[in-house]
């Protein structure tokens, strides 16, 4: 679902009380009663029910029944926004922008600090799993980003990372796959090649090295193009037991893409 933070502004501190309560109390009950809501935000019965309503009515949680109680369930739409209350609260985003990618995996938008600072949102998405077991994956993105950017890697530079979601620096440039023109495809192919290597020699392997997570900066010399790393989600260490096969794909990829790109193909070992 397409994340719209419009209505963030509009909400009291009391309603996000009770929409953190949902979520808290989501950890025990697949259907939270209204009253344990009412119990956890600390609210009195009337007041809490009517920041239900209030919340309700925007589509961040959603009624419920069962054969025991009535009840309410987080939305999708109330994790994004309690991710972005917290990133607002912690002045990592300020507004929201347009989205700038989408995938089976995850929405990415572009968003903005209170200076105006532009940055990117990666929204990881739920699908079937619950809100507690999605925190894996940014929070293991944004581990291996870290010690990456820490080490001089060409990455994002990360901001944050709350819940399902990841803030990272915006990179000026384009996916590889979107690139037509290349002018020295040899001297990149190195770099992609050397990069791969580079990330053997510390211990790790990508696992989805491939033309669309390969971006190009366009900041950088068009006779020596910079080649920026991201989405770090399936990263695994050289030590994993399927490593040989990742690290073969990953070099596979950049081949593959030497073709479609007319790369200088040369053997590395």
């Amino acid at each position: 679902m397409k994340l719209d933070a419009t209505d963030i502004r509009y909400l009291s501190n009391d309603t996000f009380r009770v929409l953190t309560a949902v979520e808290m109390g989501s950890k025990n009950h697949e259907i939270v009663p209204s009253s344990l809501i009412a119990s956890i935000s600390g609210l009195r019965a009337g007041g809490a029910n009517k920041c239900i309503g209030e919340l309700a009515k925007r589509g961040l949680v959603k009624k419920e029944c069962n054969s025991k109680y009535d009840g309410y369930r987080l939305t999708y739409g109330g994790y994004d926004y309690l991710a972005i209350r917290a990133f607002s609260k912690r002045d990592t985003v300020y507004s929201v922008g347009n989205q700038i990618g989408v995938g089976k995996e995850a929405d990415v938008y572009v968003v903005a600090t209170g200076d105006g600072t532009q940055r990117v949102l990666k929204i990881h998405c739920l699908g079937r799993v619950s809100f507690r077991a999605i925190k894996s994956k940014p929070q293991k993105e944004f581990a291996f980003m870290s010690v990456l950017y820490q080490h001089n890697f060409p990455v994002p530079q990360p901001i944050d990372q709350g819940r399902h979601c990841v803030v990272m620096s915006l990179i000026d440039g384009f996916p590889l796959r979107q690139i037509r023109d290349i002018k020295d495809p040899g001297k990149l192919y190195s770099s992609l090649m050397d990069l791969i290597v580079k990330l053997a020699r510390v211990g790790l392997i990508h696992g989805d090295f491939n033309e669309f997570n390969i971006l190009i900066d366009d900041t950088s010399d068009p006779d020596n193009p910079v080649p920026v790393l991201i989405d770090f989600p399936q990263m695994v260490s050289i030590e994993h037991e399927n490593a040989e096969y990742y690290f073969n794909r990953d070099v596979q990829c950049i081949r593959n893409c030497s073709h479609k790109y007319h790369l200088t193909v040369a053997c590395i070992s």
